[in-house]
């Protein structure tokens, strides 16, 4: 196999971030050769001193000219967009307030999200976090969170992915085995849980197999080590916390996809050759690559790639595992809905806006 169709297969594991609201050259020659499935936008994607149609014009240019450097017809068009602090988009999207707070209004709130992303063109949010807001001094969790316990962290998660599910767009749980229990931020250091499996299953399980009892079609992989069940690597790259205990015990048979590759708790073991192939191996389907916390250079990207395709050739890789993995993916994009990019009606903003304040004054439960 050829060096360019060793990057273009591992396009099909990729999920790409882009680096500004216009494609770079760069941007360009990365579509092109990688392919990716997907891409991951952020703020710096949206021109935030436009008017509404001059950003959203803007934007479906992007989007027109993504598809047409990738050469995909379909694609994920993925955004982090839980409400809170988590939201990219300029006015006038709906600023909803954070998971936390939403409670009953949950699935409304994540309906009115969807009708917002598909006008974007958006198809995969980031969302819903199943973590549970258990720590009270977690700096990276916390109110984005549905719940500090794990019961109602897996009832209202639930609720806000049955929003999104029944308006077409697609979910992912975040962030597997449990964030919500750290007192660090994997953005910025590894965070260490002592947890056991019984630990786990007694409280961070719970949510995510709520999720799982309503087929959530993706699972993000959380960058935490947890000694007492995996002492070598964290969940990303184990075998142990992604096969034996999200696909074997809790019967998930959907995309597994890692939290963005550029955070620096797992950054640097990516720099390591063999690090994708034990990735995959461990359960991993799906790599976001957002290119937007520690470079917004491809070369990381590309040295990721060249160590898929070695990994393929040198057999650390197996042909079947990266087919399997391949499989889940476009089993899943066959039946994503592309979205034509439009303005949304004054109407619909206004009664968004209303439910968003409505949402702010509930009590928390």
């Amino acid at each position: 196999m050829s060096v360019a169709q060793h990057l273009q297969k591992f396009g099909n594991h990729l999920i790409l971030g882009i680096s500004g609201t216009q494609l770079s050259d760069e941007d360009k020659r990365a579509l092109s050769e990688l392919q990716p499935v997907g891409v991951i936008f952020f703020a710096k994607n949206f021109l935030d001193d436009a008017t509404y149609e001059i950003w959203l014009q803007t934007f479906r240019e992007l989007i027109d000219q993504i598809r047409e450097y990738a050469e995909r017809d379909s694609m994920f068009f993925s955004l982090d967009h839980e409400g809170g602090r988590v939201v990219r988009t300029p006015v006038p999207i709906t600023r909803f307030p954070y998971a936390l707070s939403l409670q009953s209004r949950s699935r409304q709130v994540a309906q009115a999200t969807a009708v917002e992303l598909q006008s974007l063109g958006i198809n995969l949010s980031w969302a819903p976090v199943a973590d549970i807001y258990s720590h009270p001094e977690n700096p990276v969790i916390g109110s984005r969170a549905f719940g500090t316990t794990a019961e109602t962290a897996a009832k209202w998660a639930r609720e806000y992915y049955l929003g999104l599910q029944e308006s077409g767009i697609l979910a992912c749980a975040k962030h597997f085995p449990g964030h919500g229990d750290t007192s660090q931020d994997s953005h910025l250091e590894l965070p260490i849980l002592d947890l056991t499996k019984e630990d786990l299953r007694d409280r961070e399980l719970i949510p995510f197999n709520a999720l799982i009892a309503e087929q959530i079609p993706l699972i993000m992989t959380a960058h935490i080590l947890f000694p007492k069940i995996d002492p070598d690597v964290p969940a990303t790259l184990s075998r142990t916390i992604l096969t034996n205990i999200l696909r074997e015990e809790l019967g998930f048979s959907g995309v597994i996809v890692s939290d963005d590759l550029d955070m620096k708790a797992i950054a640097d073991r990516f720099t390591t050759k063999g690090t994708i192939a034990q990735a995959i191996n461990a359960g991993c389907d799906l790599f976001i690559i957002s290119r937007n916390i520690n470079s917004s250079s491809l070369e990381r990207t590309y040295h990721i790639a060249q160590d898929f395709g070695d990994s393929l050739a040198n057999g650390s890789l197996n042909d079947s595992v990266v087919a399997a993995a391949q499989q889940r993916i476009e089993k899943l994009l066959a039946v994503t809905p592309q979205y034509i990019v439009r303005t949304l009606d004054q109407e619909t903003l206004t009664q968004h806006a209303e439910l968003a304040i409505a949402s702010s004054y509930q009590e928390i439960g």
